[in-house]
Protein backbone atom coordinates (compact mmCIF):
# COMPACT_ATOMS: atom_id res chain seq x y z
CA UNK A 1 0.00 0.00 0.00
CA UNK A 2 1.54 3.86 -0.84
CA UNK A 3 2.01 5.90 2.21
CA UNK A 4 -0.26 8.70 2.27
CA UNK A 5 1.10 12.91 2.47
CA UNK A 6 -1.06 15.21 3.06
CA UNK A 7 -0.03 18.27 1.42
CA UNK A 8 -0.78 21.39 3.14
CA UNK A 9 -0.10 24.42 0.35
CA UNK A 10 -2.22 27.55 -0.55
CA UNK A 11 -0.55 28.30 -3.72
CA UNK A 12 -1.49 26.73 -6.53
CA UNK A 13 1.35 26.52 -8.43
CA UNK A 14 3.40 24.76 -5.64
CA UNK A 15 0.79 22.42 -4.70
CA UNK A 16 0.06 21.05 -8.18
CA UNK A 17 3.86 20.59 -8.27
CA UNK A 18 4.40 18.64 -5.04
CA UNK A 19 1.48 16.40 -5.76
CA UNK A 20 3.07 15.12 -9.46
CA UNK A 21 6.65 14.44 -7.91
CA UNK A 22 5.25 12.99 -4.80
CA UNK A 23 2.87 10.93 -7.16
CA UNK A 24 5.70 10.19 -9.34
CA UNK A 25 7.57 9.04 -6.87
CA UNK A 26 4.59 6.70 -5.55
CA UNK A 27 2.99 8.23 -2.64
CA UNK A 28 -0.89 8.76 -2.20
CA UNK A 29 -1.31 12.08 -2.13
CA UNK A 30 -3.81 14.53 -0.56
CA UNK A 31 -4.04 18.68 -1.15
CA UNK A 32 -5.28 20.87 0.76
CA UNK A 33 -5.47 24.70 0.98
CA UNK A 34 -6.58 25.63 4.11
CA UNK A 35 -5.28 25.28 7.47
CA UNK A 36 -8.07 24.82 10.06
CA UNK A 37 -9.66 21.97 7.40
CA UNK A 38 -6.30 19.86 7.12
CA UNK A 39 -6.35 20.25 11.15
CA UNK A 40 -9.75 18.66 10.47
CA UNK A 41 -9.01 16.42 7.87
CA UNK A 42 -5.37 15.23 9.70
CA UNK A 43 -7.86 14.31 12.90
CA UNK A 44 -9.93 11.89 10.58
CA UNK A 45 -7.76 10.72 8.06
CA UNK A 46 -4.35 8.60 8.98
CA UNK A 47 -1.51 9.72 7.25
CA UNK A 48 2.71 8.81 7.10
CA UNK A 49 3.36 12.71 6.59
CA UNK A 50 2.36 16.08 6.04
CA UNK A 51 4.08 18.91 4.13
CA UNK A 52 2.93 22.22 5.65
CA UNK A 53 3.31 25.62 4.36
CA UNK A 54 3.47 28.54 6.82
CA UNK A 55 1.27 31.37 5.32
CA UNK A 56 -2.34 29.71 4.92
CA UNK A 57 -5.63 31.03 5.28
CA UNK A 58 -8.06 29.45 8.15
CA UNK A 59 -5.30 28.70 10.37
CA UNK A 60 -1.32 29.31 9.84
CA UNK A 61 0.79 26.62 9.44
CA UNK A 62 2.66 27.38 12.71
CA UNK A 63 -0.32 27.04 14.30
CA UNK A 64 -1.70 23.63 12.95
CA UNK A 65 1.76 22.58 13.75
CA UNK A 66 1.37 23.52 17.21
CA UNK A 67 -2.08 21.49 17.48
CA UNK A 68 -0.95 18.38 16.18
CA UNK A 69 1.99 18.08 18.55
CA UNK A 70 -0.48 18.97 21.35
CA UNK A 71 -2.58 16.08 20.56
CA UNK A 72 -1.13 12.93 21.95
CA UNK A 73 -2.69 10.82 18.57
CA UNK A 74 -0.99 12.62 15.88
CA UNK A 75 2.02 14.16 17.62
CA UNK A 76 4.17 11.05 16.09
CA UNK A 77 3.47 12.26 12.57
CA UNK A 78 6.15 13.63 10.27
CA UNK A 79 5.78 16.96 9.09
CA UNK A 80 7.82 18.95 6.81
CA UNK A 81 7.47 22.65 7.00
CA UNK A 82 7.84 24.14 3.53
CA UNK A 83 7.90 27.82 3.80
CA UNK A 84 9.02 30.96 1.71
CA UNK A 85 9.79 32.27 5.21
CA UNK A 86 13.86 32.21 5.30
CA UNK A 87 14.26 34.19 8.36
CA UNK A 88 16.35 31.96 11.16
CA UNK A 89 13.35 33.08 13.51
CA UNK A 90 10.92 31.17 11.54
CA UNK A 91 13.31 28.06 11.43
CA UNK A 92 14.05 27.97 15.44
CA UNK A 93 10.16 28.82 15.78
CA UNK A 94 9.00 26.08 13.78
CA UNK A 95 12.17 23.37 15.27
CA UNK A 96 11.11 24.43 18.91
CA UNK A 97 6.93 23.29 17.56
CA UNK A 98 7.78 19.84 16.24
CA UNK A 99 9.22 20.10 12.73
CA UNK A 100 10.74 17.10 11.82
CA UNK A 101 12.01 18.82 8.91
CA UNK A 102 12.06 22.49 7.13
CA UNK A 103 12.72 23.26 3.68
CA UNK A 104 12.82 27.13 1.89
CA UNK A 105 11.27 27.58 -0.95
CA UNK A 106 12.03 27.13 -3.70
CA UNK A 107 12.58 23.34 -3.25
CA UNK A 108 14.58 20.90 -4.80
CA UNK A 109 12.20 17.96 -6.17
CA UNK A 110 14.93 15.27 -5.00
CA UNK A 111 15.13 16.80 -1.60
CA UNK A 112 11.23 16.55 -1.20
CA UNK A 113 11.17 13.12 -2.61
CA UNK A 114 14.27 12.21 -0.10
CA UNK A 115 12.91 13.75 3.15
CA UNK A 116 9.33 12.10 2.86
CA UNK A 117 11.07 8.40 1.75
CA UNK A 118 13.54 8.92 5.18
CA UNK A 119 10.60 10.27 7.06
CA UNK A 120 7.74 7.54 6.19
CA UNK A 121 10.38 4.09 5.44
CA UNK A 122 9.13 4.49 1.92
Amino acid sequence: MKARILIVEDDPNIGESLDFILRRAEFDVELITDGAVALDRIRHQAYAAVILDIMLPGMNGFDLLRAVRADQQLAGIPIIVLTAKVQENDRRTAEAIGASVFITKPFSNAEIVERIRELTGA
